[in-house]
């Protein structure tokens, strides 16, 4: 099979073609790699390429395929990962020059959980300064947009967005605290899931925010996104934060079927003042369609989300200082500009800001449960705009351009990850000028499944997970 048409394939379908053995894993790693040499110097998607230990790892899956060997669910998938997850005797920088020169003695657990499912790490992938967000240059080189290299490829989990819409790797995996696996799943126009709180282990996840952060899956497809939640989801004795349920199988939550399904549409988030009009239209489509495809699908109001950003951000962003404390004082000048601003007005959140802000939580939660009796899904666009043009940012001058740039206000992605609840990014078209668009899918927590099978009926009923940009 030629090489490029090869790494067009989704992982699923990679997936089912070594196993029959219609195709080899060298073969799959080594198209991966030759692609990576040709077009990741224009996107900068990687830190780090583990080019001989993929292969080596490659050789060893093909000969398990050849030996007849019992094959796990992704065997012989070329993963590349955030830079925020730990791999045993390979750099992990989580983005900084901090960490230029780690490298762990460990995996992260997610990292153990895939090669044992058979995937083939072929590198780690390129993140914001400590997953801290924006505003700062990249310490590795500039993450781009594989649509269009002058927009943004979103924050921070950007490189493994990048490699999915370029098909540099089959899988990755992102990290997510306020929406960074959702927000750049949705600006390269792939699948990015947000697990629920717990449900994937954090060991050997470079932290930000404690009650915040958790790793999760991004795909070219809903199917793909399953394939891996099957690998790496369930109780974890090195986080004692990991839930002890049954991990289901997600495979089998896709069924097509949402006939009886209750969607509401966050009205909040449909502002036609606050959200771009091409968004809108999208959006409104996706709704269409999930009414199409049997789900009864109804605008709701939810007053309180609008303003749980900035609550959230009181909670995560004193926690990532905390995190922070003893670089900030002995490193600053190691930061970038923006990064060190920002977690230095977190460490002067006052104590009571923050217990102020996890009373609201507990709030927030309480009137999450009623949408929920209502609703079995909320809607709405993951990113109220179509992604902007790379910028990095001087300085910041007033009140208003403070929390224009770090407040998050009205974010569709953070109530989510103050619930500690599942949201799935899918892919629901593109703006006027060629950007991809992203449907933002919420449920109650442990309910990843649904998120799923919702996202998959609406992805099978359309094209967009099938474009790619041309680079």
């Amino acid at each position: 099979m030629d090489s490029n048409r090869l790494t067009e394939l989704t992982a699923s379908q990679l997936a089912g073609l070594i196993a029959s053995k219609e195709l080899s894993p060298v073969e799959v790693t080594e198209a991966y790699l030759e692609r990576i040499d040709a077009i990741d110097p224009k996107l900068n998607a990687f830190i780090t390429v583990c080019a001989e230990g993929a292969m080596q790892a490659a050789r060893e899956a093909e000969q398990a395929v050849v030996n007849g060997d019992s094959l796990g669910p992704l065997h012989g998938l070329p993963l590349a990962v955030k830079d925020q997850f730990e791999t045993r005797g390979i750099l992990t920088t989580a983005g900084s020059r901090i960490l230029a020169d780690y490298v762990p003695d460990r995996d992260a657990t997610v990292i153990t959980r895939a090669a044992n499912a058979g995937a083939i790490l072929i590198g780690k992938l390129n993140m914001t300064q400590f997953a801290a967000g924006g505003g700062d240059p990249y310490p590795f080189g500039e993450a781009r947009n594989p649509w269009n290299p002058e927009r943004t490829p979103g924050l921070s989990s950007s490189g493994s967005g990048i490699a999915i819409a370029a098909s540099l790797a089959a899988i990755t995996l992102g990290e997510d605290t306020g929406g960074s696996i959702r927000m750049p799943a949705s600006v390269n126009g792939i699948v990015g899931l947000r697990p629920t709180w717990g449900l994937v282990s954090r060991y050997g996840m470079l932290p930000f925010c404690w009650s915040m952060d958790i790793g999760g899956p991004m795909t070219r497809t809903v199917e793909d996104a399953a394939l891996v939640m099957n690998a790496i989801a369930g109780y974890d004795r090195n986080d004692p934060q990991t839930s002890r349920l049954p991990v289901s199988d997600y495979t089998a939550s896709l069924t097509g079927d949402l006939s009886g399904v209750r969607i509401g549409v966050l009205k909040e988030f449909v502002q036609e003042e606050a959200v771009h009009q091409d968004v809108l239209s999208a959006v409104a489509a996706a709704a269409t369609r999930l009414e199409e495809l049997g789900a009864s699908v109804e605008e709701v109001s939810f007053p309180t989300v609008t303003d749980i950003s900035i609550v959230a951000a009181s909670i995560s962003e004193s926690d990532g200082a905390f995190v922070h404390r003893d670089w900030l004082r002995n490193r600053p000048g190691d930061y970038g500009q923006n990064t060190r601003r920002r977690l230095i007005a977190g460490s002067l959140i006052p104590a009571h800001i923050v217990h102020k802000a996890a009373r609201i939580r507990t709030l927030f939660r309480s009137e999450w449960q009623g949408v929920l009796e209502r609703f079995d899904a909320v809607i709405s666009p993951t990113m109220p705009n179509p992604p902007g043009k790379i910028e990095h940012v001087d300085g910041v001058n007033s009140r208003e351009e403070a929390e224009r740039r770090f407040g998050h206000r009205n974010s569709a992605t953070f109530p989510a990850a103050f619930l500690g609840a599942p949201a799935l990014s899918v892919p629901c078209g593109f703006s006027s000028d060629g950007m991809p668009v992203g449907l933002h899918i919420m449920t109650g927590r442990f309910e990843d499944g649904l998120a799923l099978r919702i996202g998959h009926a609406y992805q099978e009923s359309t094209e967009w997970h099938t474009m790619r940009p041309d680079v």
